[in-house]
């Protein structure tokens, strides 16, 4: 039967002022209902001045040792990206990253896309203990703001927090609630994912959509954004309650889509990406439908009206403009963007 879409609208709109993408920081993660030596009362993780301090974390595999830093293409966890877009781009990133670091640190100039790339490094090769073994972080009751653009020491720790290079270090709020670690990456972020029945996985699907409706209206906007065929037209004023009835169809298979099972599953998948991604990709969708992104003779995706090539497909611009360096480009997007999204 299908689902009446009727409702009582309430009046409420989604929050109009966008979450900034940017700010990074470590915060300390307390828990009120979880004893620490008496700590929790007062929103500590450790005693007044004193600190923890962890090295990047390496495994030794046939006498060799890797370091969980993020930036090395041969880690299992790229090799193991069954997306080829996906996996290029993630590898164009580090080695990009790896490029600036070289450039900065050895006064080493390299081409990411240089076929020799990795001979070519001097300094941050991947098992180079003279470098990787050195970074550590110390951690307090503070908030330890990181600004990985301007500091690459600060750099280089986001990627190794990411990679799950430090213990004490969760890479997410979610995480460190899931896991009761001391401390957390802050991207002003929050996920799930399961393979069950086509019942289960739309039930808990609505469940996470009326989550997100009630505690993240925000990010909610954002899914829809993405998943909504005609999520271009969503704006700030567009009221909570239509894009909760919209998701509501979607995630039913009543929209664009009728499986219902590929459709719970893709709502799931996008609730469980950081609001991060979520806003970039929302950007990149609607840019491209306003032509602030546009598909040069060669293939490429360039942003407009700087004619900078961003790259090859969604993937590629996903990472192009999380990368901190690329910061300006992000700003200027989103700058027309959500100017489109405030009308």
């Amino acid at each position: 039967m299908k689902k009446s879409v009727k409702t009582k609208v309430r009046k409420v709109e989604v929050e109009q002022k966008p979450i900034s993408i940017g700010k990074i920081s470590i915060k300390p993660y307390t828990d009120p209902n979880s004893e620490n030596m008496g700590l929790e009362k007062y929103n500590y993780v450790v005693f007044p001045n004193t600190f923890q301090i962890e090295t990047l974390a390496a495994v030794e595999v046939n006498g060799k040792t890797r370091y969980l830093n993020g930036l090395n293409e041969f880690a299992p966890e790229i090799k193991q990206i069954q997306d080829e877009e996906k996996k290029a781009s993630k590898i164009k990133s580090i080695r990009e990253t790896i490029a600036i670091l070289e450039r900065e640190r050895a006064f080493n100039h390299i081409k990411p896309e240089d076929e020799d790339f990795w001979s070519k490094v001097e300094m941050f090769n991947p098992d180079n203990s003279k470098v990787w073994g050195k970074v550590l972080l110390k951690l307090g009751n503070d908030i330890q703001q990181l600004d990985p653009k301007n500091n690459l020491d600060h750099l280089i720790l986001l990627h190794g927090i990411e990679n799950g290079g430090f213990s004490l270090v969760a890479s997410s709020f979610e995480e460190a609630k899931r896991t009761k670690q001391k401390w957390y990456l802050d991207r002003q972020v929050d996920s799930i994912s399961s393979k069950t029945g086509v019942t289960k996985l739309r039930n808990k699907a609505l469940a996470l959509m009326q989550e997100l409706s009630e505690e993240e209206p925000r990010k909610l906007f954002y899914v829809a954004k993405n998943l909504n065929a005609k999520g271009v037209q969503y704006s700030n004023r567009t009221l909570a309650d239509v894009i909760y009835n919209d998701m509501d169809i979607y995630i039913n298979g009543l929209g664009y889509d009728n499986n219902k099972k590929r459709c719970a599953n893709t709502f799931i998948e996008h609730a469980s990406y950081s609001i991060e991604d979520l806003k970039i990709k929302a950007i990149i969708k609607d840019a491209a439908f306003y032509k602030f992104i546009i598909t040069k003779p060669d293939g490429m995706l360039h942003e407009a009206s700087q004619n900078v090539m961003l790259g090859r497909n969604v993937s590629d611009v996903l990472e192009y403009l999380k990368n901190p360096a690329n910061d300006d480009m992000l700003d200027i997007l989103m700058a027309k963007v959500e100017q489109t999204w405030s009308k």
